[in-house]
């Protein structure tokens, strides 16, 4: 079987596998707590607030509500399966592919997620960490890859740190939750490679910014708090998809 054949195969394996992953984001969705809510002033407070007071902000959409969308199931059975296809055609039947394919239909239900509440679940990010770690593990132990595996943990390093630095320096301008999300994501990406890594983290800053603008100016969001969840999700996507293509032609 030529290589051509094998990653087509890959491709159409993972693209189904991704249809009925995709399927189930609504029920993930709508499994997630609720994040606690914020102790509310007392009454006689409330009352006494002077009139040129700054709007209460809007209620944030229950998990619930979004995950009973009309027509979200097969929006996110769809663009998973495309996802799940691109993975699979750049990295073939390889170890790698079980984390990967964890992070397909989690990475759609958090992009679901922040852009209609611009919040990134931590009850959601935290456990893939951990499922993360383990896959990643158990690819390098599979493969004998240790080399890999150092490489994942520079990953956490250089994308958490980025995003890090970024929230601690101005935090009104980026959640906690992306530093959170980028953590997870570098571990994936570095573990395939450092080009993988950089493209995807760069691809993230650079859709962001353009995607956002665009969006802004489309008066599709707002420009000052716009959801940046979705933007990394496709930056790392894009970074699996062509960051050798990426490293080999700026070498």
């Amino acid at each position: 079987m030529s290589a051509d054949v094998w990653f087509v195969d890959a491709a159409i394996a993972t693209g189904f596998y991704g249809l009925l992953a995709g399927m189930a984001v609504p029920t993930i969705i709508a499994r997630v707590p609720e994040p606690e809510p914020e102790d509310e002033p007392p009454a006689d407070e409330v009352g006494s607030a002077s009139s040129d007071a700054a709007p209460a902000e809007e209620p944030k959409e229950r998990y619930e509500d979004i995950a009973r969308r009309r027509g979200l199931r097969w929006k996110t059975s769809l663009v998973t399966a495309l996802v799940c296809a691109v993975i699979g055609g750049r990295v073939g039947f390889e170890n790698e592919l079980t984390f990967l394919l964890y992070l397909a239909p989690v990475g759609v239900a958090l992009a679901v997620i922040d852009w209609r509440t611009r919040l990134l679940p931590t009850k959601l990010i935290a456990p893939s960490y951990l499922v993360v770690i383990l896959l990643v593990l158990f690819a390098a132990w599979t493969d004998g890859d240790w080399d890999s595996l150092v490489t994942a943990g520079w990953g956490w390093l250089v994308a958490g740190g980025t995003f890090f630095v970024l929230w601690f320096i101005y935090p009104r301008g980026m959640g906690y939750g992306d530093v959170r999300l980028s953590g997870v994501l570098g571990i994936a990406l570095g573990y395939l490679g450092w080009a993988e890594l950089l493209t995807g983290v760069y691809a993230g800053f650079l859709v962001g910014g353009v995607g956002g603008l665009l969006l802004s100016m489309l008066r599709v969001v707002d420009r000052k708090a716009y959801p940046f969840g979705p933007f990394m999700l496709i930056g790392a996507v894009i970074g699996v998809a062509t960051g050798p293509y990426v490293a080999a032609w700026y070498v």
